[in-house]
């Protein structure tokens, strides 16, 4: 079985995810540490095209850390810097080619909760649940600001600027899946949220 959820910046999918994988006993997919690494690859060789960083780069990824060419980048690729360039990178059609067919290897088999941008709508659109997680402008920059410790408004506007990109770009824009349930996690903790997800799942796939 297979649980896509979709969502913009601080939406919260990574906790959520992690959350709705220990509840099912499923393995766990972020997808967006896959483009973190390739800008983290770009920002460290700009001369070099995006693409062919990411069709070489050795990228293993474990319920708790990520590698990279086999060095822990696990907290280097979640500075804000890292964050700005995975947006760019991710636009590049080349990148995305890359990404979307190594996501498609990990999930061929087994039962996975993945998240990112366009599971439902590129990666996996036969997903057995889609899941849109949204929330609340405002409340998705306060959660930001507090993880990254940065001024609130400073962050909102970085996040208005994330967004426009993931939602302009031409190849794999972010947007609900034909199909997606949209959970809006404005007010609600990452507990509430899934056992929420995790009944939809349970619902899917039947005793």
């Amino acid at each position: 079985m297979l649980v896509a959820i979709d969502g913009p910046a601080g939406a919260g999918k990574s906790t959520v995810a992690r959350g709705v994988a220990r509840e099912l006993g499923f393995t766990y997919l972020d997808s967006g540490a896959m483009y973190r690494c390739v800008a983290l690859l770009s920002l460290a060789d700009p001369a070099s095209e995006p693409a062919a960083l990411a069709a070489a780069a050795r990228i293993e990824l474990s319920a708790a850390r990520v590698l990279l060419d086999g060095e822990d980048v696990t907290e280097r690729i979640r500075s804000p810097k890292v964050s700005r360039a995975a947006s760019r990178v991710a636009a590049d059609p080349g990148v995305r080619a890359a990404m979307v067919a190594r996501q498609r290897a990990l999930m061929a088999g087994g039962d996975w909760v993945a998240e990112g941008r366009d599971i439902g709508t590129v990666v996996a659109p036969e997903a057995d649940l889609k899941v849109f997680l949204t929330a609340d402008e405002g409340e998705r920059a306060r959660r930001r600001a507090a993880e990254l410790s940065q001024p609130q408004e400073a962050v909102l506007a970085e996040q208005r600027a994330r967004d426009r990109r993931d939602t302009e770009r031409e190849h794999g824009p972010l947007r609900p899946a034909d199909g997606a349930v949209t959970v809006d996690s404005t007010g609600l903790d990452a507990g509430q949220v899934i056992e929420r997800i995790s009944a939809l799942a349970r619902g899917v796939r039947g005793p």
